[in-house]
């Protein structure tokens, strides 16, 4: 072998290895999500173990009842009918009067399965999507800032109703065309062992091909549950930001994404249908190829007569019947795999834990004072590697205002985020009272600090209801008293309802600086030990800034409060300022010092200055 040749061939036998090693990971990973997805549907039917077997009786016992059939007819052809013409017609009226029980039976007995399966099947539904609920809203603040909301919406939606699929349609298919099957198999050899081997002997290529249909179908399902999220997502999106969206014109590039997305969701539900069909017409020809061979050899034993009319009746009917269950198979397989392929997604969310999750043994936070301290803090990101907290220490007495001015990315907000544990450090720790913050109740917690974004989310509701968010058992007295202390009182009274006004979604009767004065309000009702400001301001117009800047003195009295703010009017009432760069403290003091040192907040305070004039 050449020089040149050798590596190739190296390359080449390297990337064949590589291709198996890739291949075994992936077949490991896809039965380590199917196991996951197993015990999710284990413990999701586990609670109704009593009905689901009750359901499952029924459908045995309605099959059953269904197999009698052929063989009343069959005994009707070779004895009724015989017995009739030579006189006595009892037989052939049994005969009948038991075809007519059975399928009266079959009928009850199917209407009973649906009814408990259903009841079943919406009872894990409720409980499905009540897990899926609760655990999103206990997850992290980091988990939702990397998952988005449109993935968790598929979860909940379309997700769930693959599995609503399976338990409406494919568990009764599944259950229908295995007894079927198993019970038409008995009769088979029952009634003609020489006939039944040769329909049996059509199970060996179909096992093969169901091997194959499985493994295919699963790979395609996946591609449709990724597929649809996607979609999802991509409406989500374009919705909520909908002025962006026509303000910048961007309808025909959301159109174009969009379309990239259907074309996946459509190939891969194309793939699925493609792998169904070849499956199931396998089944058909192999069922009239069983059928051809059983009409031929009995005929021709019936001309012998080593064979009964009446049995090769039976024969064709069961044959029917035996084959037409695996189409059903294949669709309990279709919704089993879609189903299979969504609970592997929706597992994958349970089994998601919080970054910040509740301490074990919480120690008590009977009245807190508001001290907080920052000991060799360090933070990056989840999967992230840079540091945007170096060694970072911070001392602030309770009651004390404390400002935090910097560059954008210079490490304000994570600051924030750390106070109002929306992140645990990723060493030293931040404590509030000298109790470490992971050692506090999340209960606790929450009422002792509350964060104040430029988001200023409110729900659809009435006012009254966004500003008791503060304090839920708050009287009407209370909720209006807190409105005035920060000036709100006065434009809500003018609204339509007053303080009874729906603020409908995302506060969108309100404008900006409005929902911002509510989320004051709302603030001042809980009556925080720590209060943090994340641009609290940035939505004021001058005249409600001013206003602001006043309730402020009343909001921040008494309390320990961390402001983050680019408009110096804000900054200045804190009692203390601290510029970051970088997550370093390059300069600490009072407005009125730093001015004084000519350093970097005094610059800033200039070009303000200089703004105003």
């Amino acid at each position: 072998m050449s020089e040149v040749t050798a590596p190739v061939a190296a390359e080449e036998e390297w990337r064949g290895v590589a291709a198996e090693e890739i291949e075994e990971i992936s077949h490991s990973t896809g039965l380590r999500l199917q196991a996951r997805s197993r015990r999710l549907l284990g413990s999701l039917l586990r609670p109704h173990i009593g009905l689901t077997s009750l359901a499952i009786a029924a459908v045995v016992c309605g099959n059953l009842a269904a197999l009698v059939g052929p063989l009343l007819i069959a005994a009707a052809i070779d004895n009724g009918i015989p017995a009739a013409i030579g006189g006595s017609a009892s037989i052939l009226v049994w005969c009948v009067i038991g075809y007519a029980v059975s399928a009266v039976l079959m009928t009850f007995l199917r209407w009973a399965f649906l009814r408990l399966a259903g009841r079943v099947g919406q009872d894990v539904l409720l409980d499905l999507r009540g897990r899926i609920f609760r655990h999103s809203q206990g997850l992290s603040v980091g988990f939702h800032e990397s998952y988005t909301s449109g993935k968790v919406i598929a979860r909940l939606t379309s997700d769930v109703d693959s599995l609503q699929d399976l338990l409406e349609e494919g568990i009764d298919s599944l259950f229908n065309a295995a007894l079927s099957v198993t019970g038409i198999a008995i009769i088979l050899l029952y009634l003609d062992v020489p006939l039944a081997l040769v329909v049996i002997a059509g199970f060996i290529p179909i096992y093969f091909i169901w091997r194959w249909f499985r493994r295919r179908s699963m790979d395609a399902y996946r591609g449709t549950r990724g597929a649809i999220a996607k979609i999802i997502v991509q409406f989500v999106e374009s919705m909520n930001g909908i002025r962006a969206v026509q303000a910048f014109r961007r309808q025909p590039r959301n159109e174009q994404i969009m379309t990239g997305f259907n074309g996946q969701f459509r190939d891969a539900n194309t793939d699925a249908l493609g792998v169904m069909a070849m499956f199931v017409s396998t089944v058909r020809a192999i069922g009239n190829v069983s059928l051809a061979v059983v009409l031929a050899w009995g005929a021709y034993r019936v001309a012998g007569g080593s064979l009964e009319l009446g049995v090769l009746t039976a024969f064709t009917v069961y044959i029917r019947r035996f084959y037409d269950p695996f189409d059903e198979l294949a669709m309990f397989a279709n919704s089993y795999s879609s189903a299979t392929a969504a609970l592997e997604k929706i597992s994958g969310v349970l089994e998601e834990r919080p970054s910040v999750p509740e301490p074990t043994t919480p120690v008590p936070l009977a009245e807190p004072r508001g001290a907080v301290r920052f000991t060799d803090v360090e933070f990056q990101y989840p999967g992230t590697t840079r540091l945007v907290l170096p060694r970072f220490s911070l001392d602030v007495p309770a009651g004390q205002t404390v400002a935090l001015v910097g560059a954008t990315g210079a490490g304000k907000t994570t600051v924030a985020k750390l106070v109002a544990r929306f992140y645990d450090p990723s060493a030293g720790a931040v404590s509030l009272d000298g109790t470490d913050l992971r050692s506090v109740a999340d209960t606790d917690l929450r009422r002792a600090v509350v964060m104040v974004t430029q988001e200023n989310f409110l729900f659809s509701g009435s006012v009254a209801d966004n500003i008791a968010l503060g304090r839920p058992t708050a009287t009407r007295e209370e909720i209006e008293a807190a409105a005035q202390e920060v000036g709100a009182h006065g434009f809500i009274s003018a609204l339509p309802d007053g303080y009874d006004t729906d603020v409908r979604k995302r506060g969108g009767r309100l404008s900006a600086g409005q929902r911002q004065m509510v989320a004051f309000a709302r603030a001042f009702l809980a009556d925080p030990a720590v209060l943090v400001l994340d641009e609290a301001t940035s939505s004021l117009d001058v005249p409600t800034e001013r206003a602001v800047q006043a309730a402020l003195e009343t909001v921040l009295a008494d309390r320990t409060a961390f402001i983050i703010a680019h408009r110096l009017s804000t900054v200045l009432i804190a009692d203390r300022v601290l510029v970051l760069d970088g997550g370093i403290v390059v300069e600490d003091g009072s407005p009125a010092e730093l001015i004084g040192e000519r350093g970097r907040f005094a610059a800033l305070h200039t070009a303000w200055s200089d703004s105003l004039a």
